[in-house]
């Protein structure tokens, strides 16, 4: 378990039957890959679901947990609702990490509308600048309105359009400092 609140826990994704279904479900989906990178890496073979998995343990392990991209799972689900991710923005080249934090979500369609995202975006957030960390971004697609109304109730000042990470890309931009 990363961290945990009242009605969450935030834990590992698994290769188990039921988180690697989940995993496809959401990444399979237009509604919600047309928000992350414009739908690149949408997955179109349940098998890729497992290679999502191994992609995310071998890109997060030299943070030793303290960053990555994991499942929130209501207490009591059967199934994750989604992903709270927290990590080094890539910088204009689309690839070098640098020292600027993202906090993020990715929720299933049937998941959304009951405050998982914001709740699991805050313990994360707590758990992060309790290390020392003085601010965290979170960087929305234009139009994704829902992103950014998580980004408002987690307090997150709005910065505008910033072209700063993932390749030079038009992002809205907010942050949230400690």
């Amino acid at each position: 378990m990363i961290t945990s609140t009242e009605r969450l826990v935030v834990r590992d994704w698994t290769e188990s039957p039921g988180d690697l279904a989940r995993i496809y479900d959401i990444y399979s989906r237009d509604e919600v890959m047309r928000w992350l990178g414009g739908g690149a890496g949408r997955m179109t073979d349940p098998a890729d679901a497992r290679e999502r998995v191994h992609s995310w343990r071998e890109r997060y392990a030299p943070y030793a947990g303290r960053w990555g991209l994991w499942a929130i799972e209501p207490r009591g689900a059967a199934r994750a609702a989604g992903s709270v991710l927290l990590k080094p923005l890539p910088g204009r080249d689309g690839v070098t990490p640098t020292d600027d934090l993202e906090v993020g979500w990715h929720l299933h369609p049937d998941a959304q509308g009951h405050g998982y995202a914001t709740e699991a975006a805050r313990a994360v957030l707590d758990r992060e600048f309790a290390t020392g960390t003085r601010q965290v971004y979170a960087v929305v697609m234009a139009g994704n309105e829902p992103s950014m109304a998580v980004a408002r109730r987690l307090g997150m000042t709005h910065l505008g359009i910033r072209t700063d990470w993932y390749g030079g890309a038009e992002l809205e931009t907010f942050v949230l400092a400690a």
